[in-house]
């Protein structure tokens, strides 16, 4: 078979076959139907052993299709990170170049406006005047001395989410913020537009967004952790915006260092020397404000420096650049100017903060497991926020935990369900529980805030482990496998020193409970419905062979013992087995009573035939019955229960006791 086979694939693979000839030499060759029938049984076990060896193909690289399809996805959303990436550094560098083609401009425009500053300034705030006086409550925006108009035009924004158009706007960029306006769909005389926000320039960043047709000519401005999006009318309008907005940005910080170095460091009236000792504050003593050297170029771009580490995602950047002038203002005395900065750091501060924390919010993607939170976790620590880190920490994990548990399908056996979700359970909390006791090693205290969530987790578990096992009325054998099953698992937590088995015990206890119970009552009913039956004969197990199985004494294939005394045997033993896997001790006396009204059922059974029956030789056959009841099963059951649960059973052991007459009747003789 193996070389005709072999013969007959050969032929079939080959590139010239062709159907219609082989079949037509077949039907010529052949001299009769059954050479034809041996043929397509041929034909038929090669297609069988074909699509066997295909099934198995399919099995095998199973696992490798879904492992690619991750990494697939995965590598899709790294690849859209980094191509955010590139766009937003190629807008920064596109600004840089733009900053130094402009220097000419610049001084050209210092130029005319030291020849007619008057005239420039005076006009620009007219302008400005005129423009808001469209803008219905804008009229205070003027109050700030100094304030005029730079830049303005019509805009579109755009959803942040899906993209969508919202509203018309009309931006008014002044050299210290920026206003943004909605326009009136019903007019009121001049008024065309209504005031719907204003960003001073320091508080936000401003982003190009890459076109991707139909949404084009369009930027971003982040304002943490909010952001906004404007479309511009055309490519020409958008490049303009990105520039002016650069350059106003840049203008204002170069004032406000001039500003800053021209102010008098103390004031004259104080440096007469005072005979009163509380003129002088403690935290600012005299000639602070020259020891404390606010002027250099690192320390007045850190806030700027601090909103592009923000906006590109360099987190470690951020919190570096936060360690070094903590550092540098560690010794140094608190004055007024250091009072500022500190203000204006804190800001920012708080932007880094709202976004590590969005990081870890649980609506950001799941993937990578606990490692995936380790950076922004390791950032708030630094921020001093580990409290807010642990805690966002463990909801992230709760939330991916519960998402796995809930995209477990239900297929196949309990058995089998219960394999994969302790797996999946269980690992997830070893991998938490270690990422945990990395990322907060210097923490001790958040170890109790890990405790509760691990309890709560567990609380999880045994909520969807119910469900599928003792919701569902599975057998008491099954129960008690998948109980087993999680308690081995359970186990596994114990080498990081977390032990939660007494948590899942208490958790299951109930259901452990109802289903000993159910199953106590079930064993009475039918141990109740034989004894109605009883005839107290002998049992025949038909074969010698069932009798050898059934390891007791007999005569050919009979049993010295009724049915009923045979069969309340059986159930009562594998009750006790399956009772002693799901043993606790919360559970020690359900489990004794349980098995004391079992026996109770066939001792009173026994009992009451001995006394009603009147037929010497059945009354002999009870007696043997009831012999075997107290001599055979009482005892094996005692040495049973002493043996699984490490203490001997006082009930069952006075149950025997009390029942020793039935073994002695006096009406047997």
């Amino acid at each position: 078979m193996s070389e005709t086979g072999n013969r007959l694939r050969k032929l079939l693979e080959s590139p010239n076959f062709d159907p219609q000839n082989y079949v037509k030499q077949l039907s010529q060759q052949s001299d009769g139907d059954r050479d034809l029938q041996e043929h397509r049984q041929k034909i038929q076990t090669l297609a069988d052993e074909t699509a066997q060896n295909l099934k198995k193909n399919v099995y095998k690289n199973y696992r490798q299709f879904i492992e690619t399809a991750k990494e697939i996805s995965y590598l899709e959303s790294e690849m859209y990170q980094l191509s955010h990436i590139l766009t937003e550094q190629k807008s920064i560098m596109e600004s840089i170049t733009q900053a130094l083609l402009s220097t000419d401009k610049d001084e050209t425009s210092k130029e005319m406006q030291a020849a007619f500053p008057k005239e420039t300034e005076e006009l620009k705030q007219r302008t400005l005047t005129s423009l808001l006086e469209k803008v219905e409550g804008g009229k205070n925006i003027m109050d700030t001395p100094g304030r005029h108009l730079v830049y303005n035009g019509d805009l579109v924004e755009f959803d942040v989410d899906n993209m969508s158009p919202v509203q018309k706007v009309h931006a008014f960029l002044m050299n210290d913020c920026l206003l943004i306006a909605t326009w009136l769909p019903n007019r009121r005389g001049t008024v065309k537009y209504k005031y719907n926000a204003l960003y001073d320039l320091e508080s936000f960043a401003v982003v190009n967004v890459k076109d991707n047709p139909p949404m084009k000519d369009m930027f971003k401005i982040l304002m943490f952790p909010d952001s906004r999006i404007f479309q511009a009318e055309n490519s020409k309008i958008k490049k303009e915006w990105l520039e002016i907005l650069d350059e106003t940005k840049k203008n204002k910080v170069t004032k406000d260092r001039h500003t800053k170095e021209e102010e008098v460091p103390t004031s004259p009236v104080r440096v007469e020397a005072s005979t009163n000792p509380f003129d002088q504050d403690e935290d600012e003593p005299a000639g602070a404000e020259e020891s404390v050297d606010l002027s250099l170029e690192w320390i007045q771009e850190l806030p700027e420096d601090l909103d592009v580490c923000i906006a590109q995602r360099d987190f470690e950047g951020a919190v570096d650049l936060l360690d070094k002038l903590n550092g540098y203002l560690r010794d140094q005395p608190v004055t007024p100017r250091v009072k500022e900065l500190r203000l204006k750091v804190d800001g920012r501060v708080r932007q880094l903060t709202e976004v590590l924390v969005f990081e870890l919010s649980p609506d950001r993607s799941l993937r990578g497991g606990p490692k995936a939170t380790r950076r922004a976790v390791s950032q708030l620590i630094r921020l001093g926020q580990s409290t807010k880190a642990c805690e966002l920490f463990l909801k992230n994990r709760a939330v991916a935990v519960q998402t796995a548990i809930r995209q477990l399908r239900i297929e196949g056996a309990t058995l089998l369900y219960i394999h994969k979700l302790c797996n999946i359970f269980f690992t997830s909390l070893l991998e938490t529980a270690k990422e945990f006791e990395m990322d907060f090693a210097g923490n001790t205290g958040c170890y109790s805030a890990f405790v509760v969530w691990s309890k709560s987790a567990m609380r999880m578990f045994v909520n969807a482990f119910s469900k599928q096992v003792f919701d569902s009325k599975e057998s008491l054998s099954t129960a008690a496998e998948c109980v087993k099953v999680a308690k081995e698992h359970c186990q596994q937590l114990t080498e990081i020193g977390l032990d939660l088995t007494f948590t899942l015990q208490s958790l299951l206890v109930r259901d452990i409970k109802a289903a000993l119970q159910s199953y106590n009552d079930i064993i009475m009913e039918a141990t109740k419905h034989r004894n109605s039956e009883e005839m107290w004969r002998r049992m025949n197990l038909m074969t010698p062979e069932a009798l050898a199985k059934l390891k007791y004494t007999g005569d050919d294939c009979w049993v010295n013992l009724s049915y009923t005394i045979v069969a309340f045997t059986k159930q009562m033993m594998s009750f006790l087995e399956e009772g002693l896997k799901l043993y606790f001790p919360e559970l020690h006396m359900v489990l004794l009573e349980s098995l004391r009204e079992i026996i109770l059922v066939a001792v009173q059974h026994v009992d009451y035939s001995l006394r009603c029956e009147q037929d010497p030789e059945k009354k002999a056959f009870i007696v043997q019955n009831a012999t075997f009841l107290h001599d055979t099963v009482l005892p094996v059951v005692e040495s049973r229960f002493e043996e699984g649960v490490g203490k001997p059973a006082k009930q069952l052991q006075d149950l025997r006791k009390s029942t020793r007459p039935v073994r002695i009747n006096p009406e047997s003789t």
